[in-house]
């Protein structure tokens, strides 16, 4: 009976420990938001400060979750696939590297800053999906900015860059070549209407 009872308590404990395990949780992929403009005909080095500040998001986007749509206004995520950050957050250090590339600064830092700026850019994702809607399947990304003097405290000038790319595969892996091609040419074209805008007097 002692061995019994012995075995029986054995067994419990057993259970107690195993019900006292983490859930195991699937693999989940992570991606990076990593593009660079292509190089184009170098712009005269310019005399003013651009100070880039953290982008912000639209609702629904502003999650590590990679978003796509099958059909118009319904929104949904990847079960097993995500950004490694919100892509607002990886979006401000390639905006800084995009702009400074240009050359058309003479300095570009990201906000906070403790260097007095000339102009300061404030962006918006508007959107960033992959669209299921049509094969193959296909990325858009829209960016808004606005490009603002920062002593007389007004707007220079705005304007919305939209991007569209077809992704090499129908998955969520495609989705994210597709996201960084589409970056690369947003990134050049906004690098060009920062460096075009007429400067401050």
């Amino acid at each position: 009976m002692r061995r019994g009872i012995a075995g029986f308590a054995a067994v419990a404990l057993l259970a107690a420990c195993a019900a006292l395990q983490p859930p195991e949780v699937e693999h989940a992929n992570t991606y990076v938001l990593e593009a660079m403009p292509a190089a184009g005909a170098p712009r005269p080095k310019g005399n003013l400060v651009l100070e880039v500040s953290a982008p912000r998001a639209r609702p629904g986007f502003d999650t590590p979750q990679m978003a796509y749509t099958q059909r118009a206004n319904a929104l949904e995520y990847f079960a097993r696939n995500r950004w490694a950050d919100t892509p607002a957050r990886m979006l401000a250090p390639l905006l800084a590297q995009a702009l400074d590339h240009s050359g058309g600064f003479r300095a570009v830092v990201q906000a906070p800053s403790l260097a007095a700026a000339n102009l300061r850019l404030e962006t918006e994702l508007v959107r960033l999906q992959q669209d299921f809607g049509a094969r193959p399947s296909r990325v858009r990304l829209t960016l808004r900015a606005q490009l603002i003097d920062t002593d007389a405290r007004r707007v220079l000038a705005s304007a919305e860059f939209d991007e569209t790319e077809v992704a090499p595969s129908d998955d969520a892996y495609g989705g994210v070549i597709a996201a960084n091609r589409a970056l690369g040419r947003l990134l050049e074209r906004l690098a060009k209407f920062c460096a075009e805008t007429p400067a401050p007097r």
